[in-house]
């Protein structure tokens, strides 16, 4: 038998098919569908993917490479410097804009859709060096350390996660971490130990302590420390020096320390632990492959110019620019790029704070000023001075030596399993995942880092097209 339904019931069924299709979607795009477990994640500046190829005498990492995953290296972002890639990191967004593929971002709720919660865009970052300049106010971002560099000016190109965990009334402890001491988009984390240079290895088991127990406890939903050492070691002796050797061996001790207190504070089905570097490190020699700038150019006709070494930043004086060009153009083992020739690979051309002209160097080769500006030590067994640095960092990013690390281990990750490279950027999408949150618009790929995890994770996130289908059958519904 057939039922005629009215219209008026035809309008109430329609509204309530619609109203029920809508708290589907809702469900669907809510993290309260996601699995959501404390994660801890580690920052280990410096440390090159080859660092732990020595397994068998490195029982802490082994222990987490044999309870979890292991890729072989990691791409950081050009230029291969710390900041840059602290925030391409933390944020999954390049230091200059690039759109990925349908379906390469992670689905938003629509009212999140291109913006943060605060109503950026969240294409970039903008953080491009460790020392940059702002043209228009002559401000000064000089690797963190000089007041000016906690400006928001500087931050607030994108949303790192703490921030978005913070908005969310979740807690983030982090320590000696760069920028957790700065507020970003108006937020600080639950807890900040200040960056402080090189912290100490007490420094680093008490963080682990104090991260713990601040996660088991539940103060803290998610806790981040940084660690120096190795990138210290690196500059001043080599990456294939027993000074870097040492340290390797010294933070492996450190592990073992985590291992265990994972298992006496019985959270090893309860906390995730992501990881990773910064960049890698490669050989100079600066008394021999040293670019010196006063030697093709008069430094006079120079409005500004940043750093020194892979990459350095120049804004000559406008009636100077060509002139400029031209002589740097001339010079070997070195590329001198106007700020729209930079190469598209390197996702950098397109930001806020770089430079009429960008000088990179060849690997292994350094620019500076002059050789008189860099600092020297004098050894007494030797006549000569001898170079203060000895390993360095920032160039092309698909330079072999600039590959950094990824470890992960913990209940949503597979066990044992060792896997393709991935880059920086992808790292930010593992991170929100496990932590239950949905991500915001990134330069991350999903296909690469998606077989890292086991299949207790939980509910897939749906696609952008799978969502698109539902947003349609909402919309029919309508009619």
């Amino acid at each position: 038998m057939c039922m005629h339904i009215s219209g008026p019931s035809r309008a109430i069924m329609s509204r309530l098919s619609l109203a029920c299709a809508i708290a589907i979607l809702a469900v669907l795009f809510s993290g309260s569908c996601l699995a959501s477990r404390k994660l801890l994640v580690f920052l280990i500046d410096g440390f090159r993917y080859d660092y732990m190829d020595d397994l068998q005498n490195l029982p802490g990492f082994k222990e987490i490479m044999d309870n979890g995953v292991k890729v072989d290296y990691m791409t950081p972002d050009f230029p291969s410097l710390s900041y840059p890639n602290y925030y391409s990191l933390m944020t999954g967004s390049l230091p200059q804009a690039s759109h990925n593929k349908l379906g390469e971002f992670w689905p938003i709720s629509p009212d999140r859709a291109g913006v943060t919660e605060s109503g950026r865009y969240c294409e970039v970052h903008q953080i491009t060096g460790n020392y940059m300049w702002d043209q228009g106010s002559l401000k000064e971002f000089l690797i963190g350390i000089n007041p000016d560099s906690r400006l928001p000016m500087w931050w607030d190109g994108s949303e790192p996660i703490w921030v978005t965990m913070q908005k969310l009334g979740k807690k983030v402890f982090m320590y000696y971490w760069p920028g957790c001491e700065v507020e970003i988009l108006g937020v600080r984390p639950s807890f900040c130990e200040e960056y402080v240079y090189n912290p100490t290895e007490r420094n680093l088991t008490d963080s682990i302590e104090r991260a713990l127990d601040g996660l088991r406890s539940g103060r803290a939903d998610m806790a981040a420390v940084y660690y120096e050492k190795i990138d210290v070691e690196g500059h001043h002796y080599g990456p294939m020096s027993s000074q870097v050797k040492t340290a390797v061996q010294r933070l492996d001790i450190a592990f073992q320390v985590l291992n265990q207190k994972i298992k006496e504070k019985d959270l090893r089905d309860e906390l995730n632990i992501i990881m990773f570097s910064d960049h890698g490190m490669t050989e100079i020699k600066w008394m021999e492959k040293v670019i010196e700038l006063v030697t093709y150019i008069n430094m006079s006709d120079v409005v500004k110019m940043m750093d020194r070494g892979p990459v350095v930043s120049l804004w000559p004086k406008q009636a100077k620019y060509e002139e400029v060009y031209r002589a740097l153009s001339s010079v070997r083992n070195m590329n001198v790029y106007r700020r729209n020739q930079v190469p598209d690979r390197f996702h950098y051309k397109g930001g806020k704070f770089v430079s009429s002209l960008t000088l990179v160097a060849d690997p292994g080769w350094f620019i500076t000023e002059s050789k008189s500006k860099l600092p020297f030590w004098q050894n007494s067994s030797s006549p000569e001075p001898q170079g203060w640095q000895h390993g360095w960092h920032g160039y092309d990013n698909e330079f072999v030596d600039m590959r950094g690390f990824f470890l992960a281990q913990g209940p949503d990750f597979k066990r044992n399993v060792r896997a393709a490279p991935i880059r920086a950027v992808d790292v930010y999408n593992l991170m929100c995942k496990t932590l239950g949150i949905l991500p915001l618009p990134n330069n991350g790929s999903w296909s690469r880092v998606e077989y890292l995890l086991s299949g207790s994770v939980g509910l897939a996130w749906p696609s952008p097209l799978w969502a698109l289908g539902l947003l349609a059958l909402v919309l029919s519904l309508q009619a």
